[in-house]
């Protein structure tokens, strides 16, 4: 059977052609997938810092000089900002935690909150002080750290309730 005609007995068969690319818990090396995440984290890090740092459409030049043309657009800029901020702070905390025990973990980590600093001046630098409001931008920066403590939270609870109580011998 040819290349073309196996593709096209996947595709309508609905076999997923990304199959081979998932996790396999049982195959795949901790290890091997801790560097993955660790890239993709990276990469999305990367993205977001720079589309935080020159937001979309660029800064105004003249009498507006530094302020982010987006931000003529409020409430799509304040979207935009929330989810790009989202997005940095959960990639930083996946890195974070990737990298515990690492050598070297408080450069990283001195590196990771430099980083948040610059982002965040970066933004209140660009962003006119009207057009959004920055308490949102903060708690958006704080939901993956929030939601981490608050699944760590519920399995505690829920693992006791599931042993029952613990009698001494």
């Amino acid at each position: 059977m040819s290349v073309v005609k196996k593709m096209l007995n996947r595709l309508s068969t609905g076999e997923s052609w990304y199959k081979n690319f998932r996790y396999k818990e049982n195959e795949d090396k901790p290890g091997d997938v801790r560097n993955i995440m660790l890239i993709v984290a990276t990469l999305i890090a990367s993205v977001t810092f720079q589309a935080g740092v020159n937001p979309p459409g660029g800064v105004w030049q003249g009498v507006r000089a530094g302020r982010a043309i987006y931000a003529s657009q409020p409430g799509d800029y304040c979207v935009f900002l929330i989810a790009n901020t989202l997005s940095l702070s959960a990639s930083m905390f996946v890195i974070t935690s990737l990298t515990h025990g690492f050598p070297f973990q408080l450069e990283i980590v001195i590196a990771i909150i430099s980083m948040i600093f610059t982002y965040g001046s970066a933004i209140f630098a660009v962003t006119p002080k009207e057009s959004v409001r920055f308490r949102y931008v903060i708690l958006a920066a704080a939901v993956p750290i929030l939601l981490r403590c608050l699944i760590q939270l519920f399995n505690v609870v829920f693992n006791n309730k599931k042993s029952g109580p613990q009698t001494p011998e």
